[in-house]
Formats: C-alpha cells, structure tokens, sequence
C-alpha cells in the first residue's frame, strides 16, 4: 500500500470513507464500492497522520462493516499501530505528558483500540494499545499539583495554555478511553490494572465531568467548579462522558453509578436550557449525535422505556433540520445524520463513536 499526503477523500469524518458507512448500512454495495474506490484512488496514508478517522485504519473501519477488510490492509493498519505504540512508549520513557493526539479517540490510541476491538477474530496489538491508555491513569510530574497522566501541557487547540489542561470529551478526552476500556472488558479483553483504570477514570469525570476540559485552577480548587453553560452533545459534555460512564458502570458491576449516568442522560435531553444550545444535527454536536447515543444508553438500560419520550423527540428534531447541512460526509454532514435517522446499527457502524 502507498503512503500519500492526505487528501481529504480519505477521512472517515467528511470524505468519501464515511459515506460508504450508510452505503454499506444500507446494504447498497453497489454506491458503497464507488465511494471506496473515490476515497482510495490516491493511495490511502500509513504515516503519522493515519488514525480511526484518517488513512488505513479509517479504511478497514469501513471496510469491516461489510466484512471486507483483507489481510493486506490489517497489515498496514499494524504497521500504524506499532509506530504509535513505539512514539507512546518513547514518550513514556522520557517521563513529559502527552498531545491529546497520542490517546485520544479521533487521532490516537483510544481510536485504534475501537478499531482493534471490532475485528472479528482477536487482534494480537490490542493489548498493548489497552495497556498504553490504562498507563494514563498513572499520575505524572509536573508544575501543577499531582496532574493525571492525560493531562496535556497545551491547551484543546494546540496552543500554549498555562499550566496546560485535561481533556474530559468523549472525542479528545478521558471518557475516550474510559469508554474503549470499558468495552473491552466487556468484551472480555483486559490487561494489568485495566478496572482499576476504568474506576480512576470515572472518579476523575464524577468531579470534573461538567466540563470540557479542567485547568490547573480545577486542580487546586478545595471544590468542584459550578459547572458553565455550554452545548451538550456526544463529542464534548456531559451526554457522551454519560455513556462513557454506564459503559465502566456495566463493565464494573456498577448500578449506582449507571443509575447516575442514566439519569444525566433523561435530565440534560428533557430539559429547554440546554435544547436550546445545540444548533445544528450533526453526529458530532448535534441531534444525530445524541439520538445515537440515546438510543445506545437506553439499549443497556434496566428501563429503556424512560428514554421513549426522548428518542421521539431527537428524531423529530433530526428529521425537520437534517437537509439543511451544508457538508454531506459522516460526522459533521448529512450522511451521519441519515445513519442516525436510518435507526439501525447492524454493521456495527456506532464503534467509531464508542457507542457500543
């Protein structure tokens, strides 16, 4: 396989790979195959850009939907796994935090353990991909008091932020690998320390989880910060660390604690405040991100039919606004909006959110 510069057919989130996901949960193979053959007709990248949504591993994530990934591009997506595996492990030597790039679930770690955990038969790297995310819930050194081993010396944008943050999103934070970890002991994949990270990294987001991210401020406070407004959605607040918390409550025989998550859940999505942030139906940020995960919540719920109400009016909202997105791909377009609509999930197509 070749390794080019990315063009942007080849992301997972707006190019051509994430429609061929519908094309595929449509059981249209035909307009599926089209789509492929768009999104690799340059050459698919295995350098330090591939991840879940970009490149190889985006490739055989759509690919295995239908069950077609071949040997030659598991190999590729190896070969990616192992030079990040050997970054993480320099890194870790050398004892300084990490980019969110390096775990998260969009560009890191936490994506190609989704990746790794969906394969039919066992994938010889998914343990030391696990073992790498469970060692971020090691405390680490540094100028503010006793910082998480995720905690980033820059801020969410990459930019220089002063005493830097911890990412607490499902797509860029914690319940990333909060929520993978989960699955897999679910799934009955586990390494060394595996529950005792899950536990850590749930404590961490019972204190800190009302927020996008936590600063140092949040470190040496005596109290939790009084959460801010802000938009509720499954990439960043409180609905997608929610789901990241009934998974380690399922995973860790935890009712109470899935209780509480179920409830923020039913609280957030019935309430007019926080309705009345979210502008748009994408997968992402919007409608279709959250009907996905309701959907998902109340499928692991002792009592799904609590969220009925909900998942009726996130579909009404979904339905009269999709059309009206301007992008067409999968996570910020119309194609993830149309999956959400679609309403079924037989290809396994939500592993890319860590919904299931």
């Amino acid at each position: 396989m070749t390794t080019t510069i990315a063009p942007r057919r080849q992301d997972l989130s707006e190019g051509a790979l994430g429609m061929a996901l519908l094309d595929i949960e449509r059981r249209d193979l035909s307009t599926a195959r089209r789509h492929l053959a768009q999104a690799t007709g340059r050459g698919i990248s295995t350098g330090s850009n591939a991840n879940l949504f970009h490149g190889a591993p985006a490739l055989e994530f759509v690919l295995g939907r239908a069950h077609g990934a071949g040997d030659d591009v598991r190999a590729a997506v190896d070969r990616v796994v192992d030079a990040r595996l050997a970054s993480a492990h320099r890194r870790q030597a050398a004892g300084t935090l990490p980019d969110l790039a390096e775990w998260d679930l969009i560009r890191g770690l936490t994506g190609l353990a989704a990746l790794l955990l969906s394969r039919r038969r066992p994938a010889p790297r998914l343990p030391a991909v696990l073992a790498c995310l469970v060692a971020l819930a090691h405390p680490t050194d540094g100028e503010v008091r006793v910082p998480p081993g995720w905690w980033s010396a820059v801020g969410p944008d990459g930019k220089e932020m002063a005493g830097g943050h911890g990412n607490n999103g499902m797509a860029h934070g914690v319940a990333g690998p909060l929520a993978v970890l989960s699955l897999a002991l679910r799934a009955g994949v586990s390494v060394p320390g595996q529950e005792e990270a899950v536990g850590r990294f749930a404590t961490w987001l019972d204190r800190h989880g009302t927020h996008y991210w936590s600063t140092a401020a949040h470190l040496d406070a005596e109290q939790p910060a009084a959460a801010e407004p802000a938009r509720q959605s499954w990439c960043y607040g409180q609905p997608g660390i929610a789901r990241a918390q009934q998974l380690a409550a399922l995973a860790l025989g935890d009712p109470a604690r899935r209780r509480a998550a179920e409830d923020t859940v039913a609280g957030i999505l019935t309430d007019p405040r926080h309705l009345a942030r979210i502008t748009d139906s994408t997968l992402c940020h919007g409608w279709a991100g959250l009907l996905v995960l309701t959907r998902a919540v109340a499928a692991d719920s002792p009592a799904p039919a609590r969220f009925t109400p909900v998942i009726q009016d996130l579909r009404r909202r979904l339905a009269a606004d999709w059309e009206h997105l301007p992008k067409p791909g999968f996570m910020e377009g119309r194609t993830g909006a149309q999956l959400a609509l679609h309403e079924t999930d037989i290809t396994g197509w939500t592993r890319a959110l860590l919904l299931a």
